[in-house]
């Protein structure tokens, strides 16, 4: 039995790692030259795998660099960031291990409670505080352990954005005053929510403004994702037909991980030869294994809230939600009831909203989603 090449989790090798070739390159020159990088793209786009694709390049080539990958997403305070960090130190260096023995050392000056997971062996820490200032110094005294490393340590913190729902107004500024002073460590600010990133890196009156360089992940190109999926269902001998690709392709939008998704349902379908009707059917399956979930979203929204996102996904991408023509084909009840729709689904995630120079475009967030209420409504 052949294993499914379309990978939907996790990053295994280069192989199964279709193109980002243009972002890797930008990263390892930013972290050659010492200079951080705030990386953004809706979440699923493939941000995490494309950190780890560095990071294999970084290990494969022998660079000097440690590769340290974090994320705070769970995280609901700047206590749980400490913890996630240290956690990932535990586990990046082992005990038995010279920087691992070490670092163990350090830690214990911080009082910590140090368990293991049953079944998966993982560190988990719990530290005590009496006073704001012990998390201070205490995040201080990690991040300084990873700056007086021999190498210097590539540090990506995924969902950074995360950092500005923490109870401790001075979150920011301590990082930003904190990292200043560390000239071993080279970051990579990973996140998905673009207004809230780029509040953080390019408002003037906030700490880490002009910090970093930023890459935005967009689709992969057309022909590099047909090729890379043609490659492996091939490789498994299994034909594909052309107009099988340009479906995959267009149901999926070439989200990254849709269309693995999708993909991968096929694969495991074990056909012969990949067609139209192969296509359709495995689309199909996602939509109705999916279906008592997104029937769940209606009790949970509003009926004015609801019948927006379905115009939202008949429609595809809107720009103007506020045209003449947009509310009056779904008979919405005017401007105000568009614009407070459209944040209260933004604010919810079932709405991702794209700014560019000239329009805000509006999609649902989940393009499983999206096509289900195409074909339900």
């Amino acid at each position: 039995m052949n294993r499914n090449p379309f990978l939907l989790k996790g990053y295994h090798s280069p192989e199964l790692f279709c193109d980002r070739e243009q972002e890797t390159r930008q990263l390892l020159r930013n972290v050659l030259n010492g200079v951080d990088t705030t990386l953004i793209s809706p979440r699923k786009y493939g941000k995490t795998g494309l950190i780890y694709h560095f990071f294999h390049h970084v290990q494969t080539q022998n660079l000097p660099f440690e590769p340290l990958y974090i994320d705070i997403f769970p995280s609901r305070s700047l206590n749980d960031f400490i913890k996630i960090l240290a956690e990932a130190i535990l586990q990046r260096f082992p005990e038995k291990s010279s920087i691992g023995s070490r670092f163990l050392e350090i830690l214990k000056g911080f009082r910590p409670v140090i368990t293991y997971d049953p079944i998966s062996g993982t560190p988990q820490v719990q530290i005590n505080y009496q006073l704001s200032s012990e998390k201070e110094h205490t995040l201080q005294g990690l991040l300084k352990f990873l700056n007086d490393q021999e190498k210097s340590v590539v540090l990506a913190i995924d969902e950074f954005q995360q950092i500005t729902e923490y109870p401790e107004d001075n979150t920011e500024a301590l990082l930003r005053s904190t990292i200043q002073q560390l000239h071993n460590i080279r970051f990579i600010f990973c996140g998905s929510k673009h207004t809230i990133m780029a509040d953080i890196f390019q408002d003037a009156k906030r700490p880490f403004f002009s910090s970093t360089k930023f890459i935005s992940l967009d689709k992969i190109d057309f022909e590099r994702y047909s090729q890379f999926i043609i490659y492996h269902f091939e490789k498994n001998q299994i034909e594909v037909e052309p107009e099988a690709i340009q479906h995959i392709l267009k149901w999926t939008k070439r989200h990254t991980f849709y269309t693995q998704s999708l993909c991968n349902t096929i694969f495991s379908l074990n056909p012969e030869i990949v067609n139209y009707d192969i296509v359709n059917q495995a689309c199909n399956e996602i939509l109705e294994n999916n279906s008592a979930t997104y029937l769940q979203y209606r009790e949970l929204l509003t009926n004015s809230q609801w019948d927006f996102l379905i115009a939202v996904a008949k429609e595809g991408a809107v720009q103007k939600l506020t045209s003449a023509k947009f509310l009056s084909t779904y008979q919405i009840s005017g401007t105000t009831t568009a614009r407070r729709n459209a944040q209260s689904l933004t604010d919810k995630e079932l709405l991702l909203a794209i700014p560019d120079k000239k329009y805000t475009t509006y999609q649902v967030y989940d393009l499983f989603l999206s096509r289900w209420l195409e074909r339900e409504y």
